[in-house]
């Protein structure tokens, strides 16, 4: 079943608590939620939180420039290809994301709570937060702060939001070694074992069954082809 339909239907009363229960039960219609925790074994409740978490700090995030735009809003669409019929489900979450009193810290930290063991999953949210954020052609000054703080509170250091980072902004111009996370003193061996294992990592199969929605395929689609770039660009340097 696709992620709003469990939006839509009973899945909805998975209880998530916290910022991002309180905005599914906002929009399924299911007030009674209680704080139990979300599995470890990726199942809908993992969906859901991830999907209404990510629409939640993407809200938040529209608005660190200023304005939200028209190209911003059409991102939410091919991100989470959202089907006509949950087009108001879907800006319904957005808009009381981004007028609500919790801040963008609450819904990070409920994120980087529940996915603590599964670093990867709050990678996937940080891709969907860069593609939402250069939808508009440019990630502006105030929107990197923002996401930087995002990565901080996910427990990221500076040198993996830097890695991230190159995959989104100006891939083409970054350091390609920075963009598959090894040193440019790797061995050869190296390089490849960290390239096959990034693609595996990043294979839409392996997306699903961590627990991201089949809808955020298209984002590790856009990632395979970053590293793709930049393993071909060692691949030449090298003699690969």
């Amino acid at each position: 079943m696709s992620i709003w339909g469990k939006l839509a239907g009973a899945a909805a009363g998975l209880a998530v608590g916290g910022p991002i229960g309180a905005l599914i039960g906002a929009v399924a219609g299911h007030y009674a939620i209680d704080k139990t925790r979300v599995s470890d074994d990726g199942g809908p409740k993992d969906q859901l939180a991830f999907t209404v978490g990510v629409i939640a700090l993407g809200a938040k995030m529209a608005k660190a420039d200023g304005v939200v735009t028209r190209d911003e809003v059409d991102a939410f669409k091919q991100v989470f290809s959202v089907p006509p019929s949950e087009l108001k489900n879907v800006a319904r979450i957005f808009n009381m994301a981004k007028q609500d009193v919790a801040g963008y810290d609450a819904y990070a930290s409920q994120l980087a709570d529940l996915f603590k063991t599964r670093k990867q999953m709050l990678e996937d949210v940080m891709d969907g937060l860069f593609h939402i954020a250069k939808a508009d052609g440019v990630v502006h000054p105030s929107e990197l702060e923002y996401l930087e703080s995002v990565a901080q509170i996910f427990g990221f250091a500076t040198l993996d939001f830097a890695r991230i980072k190159a995959r989104h902004v100006a891939p083409e111009e970054s350091d390609p070694y920075l963009v598959l996370g090894i040193g440019r003193d790797a061995s050869d061996a190296d390089v490849k074992q960290t390239y096959r294992k990034l693609v595996a990592e990043n294979h839409p199969d392996k997306v699903i069954a961590r627990g991201v929605p089949e809808e955020f395929v298209a984002i590790a689609t856009e990632k395979i082809a970053a590293i793709n770039a930049a393993y071909d660009i060692i691949q030449k340097e090298r003699g690969l």
